[in-house]
């Protein structure tokens, strides 16, 4: 006999039987309202303004060298979003010449988000309405501890707004880390070398410091749809607050910590800092080498070998800059066709971690010891010491978060507590080892006496 499910919240739902598998029949998908796409290319348009208005003022003050390095980083973000895009709508092989010559004058998302809302209010304007073409979908949920297959019908113009919300939650991570992470780091080194606040600049470095914050929330939520790609997945408030927390202390720390320390050293620390990048870069091409596997060519499906390194390297470059400012949520595995692994990677996770902390503290201390009293009219303890505490309070929150707070915390092998234990387990039977070795000593003496 099959099993019948209730799912809360969804009491539209009837319970089928396929091929003996159980399978509930969900409610058909709602359409929401596009905030997120809405939001994005806000960040996008407020950004680029910003952006290019310091620019302005920057050549008007004669300030060349700013002006060439803010320019250079809103023009290498603006042109991978365009791409990306591009990349994941398909464009090239369809014939939109609007929408290709919106992205050649870099407002592509803007056309995009035009697009979406059409769709929105076409969805609005039919509810209700049977679509003519559906098509099913199964994911499973975790319902009091046991896994069930749920099948919907969705449409196609809910699935087209869908693909639209995919390529805007891409779009914002390549904006947030290969443009506002490196523009909201060089804007507050100008702002601490110039020790000046103008309020182009600060507008700017609010614009950057949402994009980040947002892009590595997003970054978390989509490393868990990738790992768990099977399953239905539901955020609550609660989580998104915690990892929103979580990622703003990190990204934050670690970027002012970035800031002092090359305004502390200036050129010398450019070395030190492309060197932490290349090891980022090249890691998982090392790892790819390493293994002997092929190139995946299932990539896409009208991709040349050509067309495959161009994405590997695209996604490498991204990869690499995200994991320097803030950890990624998920490692790069080139030799598969989904580009990631699908483990929990405890062990990435902690090294990761272990190494920035240890990175950071160095990073500190120069501050510390040789930075120019110029630089800052606040003691330098007391903003080493706040640097560190808040990056510690940012890993006390990433714990907090998988521990109690994942949405399928339950699939996990082991937790933040297992792995904690086990150590303490290994150390505490370490020292039962050693104490015992000097009291059974004794007693082969006594007994050879």
């Amino acid at each position: 006999m099959d099993r019948v499910y209730e799912i809360p919240e969804e009491p539209n739902v009837v319970p089928v039987s396929s091929l003996g598998e159980d399978v509930i029949r969900g409610p058909n998908p709602r359409f929401t309202f596009p905030f997120s796409i809405l939001f994005s290319t806000f960040l996008y348009c407020g950004e680029a303004a910003s952006a290019l208005y310091m620019v302005r003022i920057y050549r008007k003050n004669n300030e060349t060298f700013w002006m060439t390095y803010t320019f250079s980083f809103f023009m290498f973000s603006s042109i991978m979003v365009q791409l990306t895009l591009i990349f994941v709508h398909r464009d090239l092989a369809k014939d939109r010449p609007l929408s290709l010559f919106m992205h050649l004058i870099l407002l592509g998302p803007v056309i995009r988000c035009l697009e979406a809302m059409i769709k929105y209010l076409t969805l609005w304007k039919k509810e209700g309405q049977e679509e003519p073409y559906v098509s099913l979908t199964r994911k499973k949920m975790l319902i009091d501890g046991q896994e069930v297959l749920i099948e919907w019908e969705v449409g196609h113009s809910i699935r087209t707004l869908a693909m639209h919300r995919n390529a805007y939650k891409r779009m914002s991570q390549i904006q947030a880390f290969l443009g506002s992470v490196p523009q909201l780091t060089y804007q507050l080194y100008v702002t601490l070398i110039s020790a000046e606040v103008p309020l182009g600049r600060a507008v700017l470095m609010v614009f950057s410091l949402i994009s980040v914050t947002y892009g590595a929330t997003l970054c978390n939520m989509l490393a868990i749809q990738i790992k768990y790609d099977d399953y239905k997945i539901r955020l609550g408030p609660l989580e998104v607050l915690c990892i929103t927390i979580w990622r703003t202390l990190e990204i934050t720390s670690r970027l002012v910590i970035l800031v002092l320390f090359s305004a502390t050293l200036k050129l010398k620390a450019v070395p030190f800092l492309v060197l932490n990048f290349l090891i980022i870069l090249f890691e998982p091409w090392v790892k790819f080498w390493r293994s002997g596997a092929q190139m995946p060519n299932n990539i896409e499906k009208n991709f040349s070998r050509v067309g495959t390194l161009v994405v590997l390297i695209s996604v490498t470059i991204l990869y690499a800059g995200i994991n320097f400012s803030c950890w990624s949520a998920m490692q790069l595995k080139l030799a598969d066709r989904d580009l990631v692994d699908k483990g929990q990677n405890w062990g990435h996770m902690g090294l990761h971690y272990s190494v920035r902390l240890v990175e950071n503290v160095v990073m500190v201390l120069v501050f510390k010891f040789l930075g120019v009293k110029v630089l800052l009219n606040y003691c330098h303890s007391l903003i080493a010491v706040q640097l560190i505490i808040a990056y510690l309070i940012s890993i006390g929150f990433m714990l907090l978060f998988f521990q109690y707070l994942h949405p399928l915390r339950s699939l996990f092998t082991h937790n933040v507590v297992d792995y904690l234990h086990c150590i303490c387990c290994r150390r505490h039977h370490r020292e039962r080892a050693e104490n015992a070795e000097p009291s059974h000593e004794a007693e082969m003496r006594q007994s050879i006496v």
